[in-house]
Formats: structure tokens, C-alpha cells, sequence
């Protein structure tokens, strides 16, 4: 059953709401493999330097209830991967199964698109019991790249990491906005 919800940025008092969320999934769940998890304060400085840096951060709300919400951060550090991003989705534990996550990672794709970015990567820890997430990305066009088995270790049991990929617009059909292909040098 799809719930309708309002789909907008955040801010900063969505941020006990936030922390909610993703304290059940950190303490319960395998998505994260964080082990504890952070409080209000961490959880604001790092939507701070994702939003600072210009990267969607977004609720799904209904009726003033966040019941998910969802982000994108530099998929790595390094300049030549900045037009490529790495998503994250969390939807609050009474709120599963109702398309919320689709909502939000429909929506943080078409943001991402908009802003130019290129591709985007999932990184989904625990393929057993992340299937709906790897469902929920397979059904977003993402494909499989592959597994890193047994790279981490939670709940008392070693996991796994899939890693798929989205391109976003003209994915690597075209070169950037405002980039011009450097030309070899004559010898």
C-alpha cells in the first residue's frame, strides 16, 4: 500500500526526527554499519556539510510526521568523482512497506539529475536483509556492480556491501556542463 507524502528539503528541526529514524535503523538494522548511534548534534553537523556543500537532503512527511527522509553525499573524497553520489534512504520502522523509500529515492534522483550530477551509487550493507532496498534500487533503474562479501561485522555476524549504480541524465554520454575535453599534446 503507497502512502501519499510531501516530499521537501530539510531543516534543521526535522533534525530530532532524523535521529530518530536513523538511531532504530543503527540500532537495529544492517543497512548502517555504524554501531552507535550519533545524537542530535552530529546528526545536524553532518546534514549541515552535505546541504553546505549543495547536496539534496530531503523528508518525506504527512500530516507534520516525518516517516523518512534521504541524501546523497560525495561518493568518494577525490575531485574526478564529483558528479558522482552516493544515496541514502531511511524510513522511520512504523512506516515500511507503505512506498515511502520509493518516494524519496524517486525524488532525490530527479533532485540530483537537476543539480548535475552524473551517476549515482548505493551502497546497501547486508544483502540478506536489505532485499527491499536492493528491490527498491533495482526497481529505480540501478544495476548491480557487485558484492564485497564479509566486509563488515554487526549484530554478531560478519556482512556484506552491494554496491549498484544509476546513471543520472546523460550518465557518460556527454561530458559535464561547461567542460571542454583537454586535447593531447602534439609530439
Amino acid at each position: 500500500m503507497t502512502m501519499q507524502v510531501s516530499i521537501r528539503p530539510t531543516t534543521a528541526a526535522d533534525i530530532p526526527a532524523i535521529t530518530r529514524i536513523y538511531a532504530d535503523a543503527v540500532q537495529h538494522g544492517t543497512a548502517s554499519f555504524e554501531l552507535e548511534p550519533p545524537d542530535e548534534a552530529e546528526m545536524l553537523r553532518r546534514r549541515g556539510a552535505l546541504v553546505d556543500g549543495g547536496f539534496p537532503y530531503i523528508v518525506g512527511e504527512r500530516g507534520g510526521v516525518i516517516l523518512g527522509y534521504a541524501y546523497v553525499g560525495p561518493f568518494r573524497p577525490r575531485p574526478a568523482y564529483r558528479y558522482s553520489v552516493e544515496d541514502s534512504v531511511y524510513v522511520a520502522p512504523d512506516a515500511h512497506g507503505r512506498g515511502i523509500g520509493r518516494t524519496l529515492l524517486e525524488a532525490l534522483i530527479v533532485r540530483c539529475t537537476e543539480a548535475g550530477f552524473r551517476q549515482m551509487i548505493a551502497v546497501i550493507g547486508d544483502s540478506t536483509l536489505q532485499a527491499a532496498s536492493i528491490a527498491l534500487h533495482t526497481a529505480a533503474g540501478f544495476r548491480l556492480i557487485g558484492t564485497l562479501d564479509a566486509v563488515g561485522y554487526k549484530h554478531g555476524r560478519w556482512l556484506d556491501s552491494v554496491y549498484m549504480q544509476r546513471p543520472l541524465g546523460a550518465g557518460a554520454a556527454s561530458l559535464p556542463e561547461g567542460m571542454i575535453p583537454k586535447r593531447p599534446a602534439r609530439t
